[in-house]
């Protein structure tokens, strides 16, 4: 029988967020993918040196790819360096890929990194979003309700 997944993350470690990603996109599903890396890699996420502002997911061949993320090459590593932006492949099982390309070909939903991060036993994982992506008027009113909410606060803080 198979293990039931856990409904959160175990995320000792963040190494990169992307937290505009809950503003321009609404997430429906989020899914944890380990990261097949090369060489220093590891080395250059252990030390904190990661970005993934820009990127995204993509299934092709029944694989699931992480494109445009940027992990620096490793300070002291030497001409056998890994290529800073190159595609990453994020370790699924074949159901979730499954689902992903049939969200991402049917539904037009976009796959995106919330974070990387070290889980408790010390693996680089990817918190990957199922998301569609937000019209103008949404992102407006979820200034407008954060606002309110904020606004809120402070009354609350000041009539005591």
């Amino acid at each position: 029988m198979a293990r039931p997944k856990l409904s959160t993350f175990d995320k000792q470690r963040v190494v990169a967020d992307n937290r505009r990603v809950r503003f321009d996109y609404s997430v429906e599903e989020t899914f944890e993918a380990g990261l097949a890396l090369h060489g220093t890699e590891v080395k250059a996420l252990r030390a904190g040196q990661a970005s993934i502002k820009e990127s995204y997911a993509e299934v092709r061949d029944g694989e699931v790819w992480l494109v445009n993320a940027n992990i620096p090459e490793f300070s002291h590593g030497n001409r056998n360096n890994h290529e800073p932006k190159r595609p990453r492949k994020l370790l699924l099982n074949s159901r979730e890929i499954n689902k992903l390309f049939g969200a991402v070909e049917r539904k037009g939903m976009t796959l995106v990194p919330l974070s990387v991060y070290f889980n408790s036993t010390g693996r680089a994982k990817v918190e990957l979003a199922l998301a569609k992506g937000k019209q103008a008027h949404d992102k407006r009113q979820a200034v407008k309700d954060r606002d309110w909410k904020r606004d809120k606060a402070r009354l609350m803080r000041e009539s005591r």
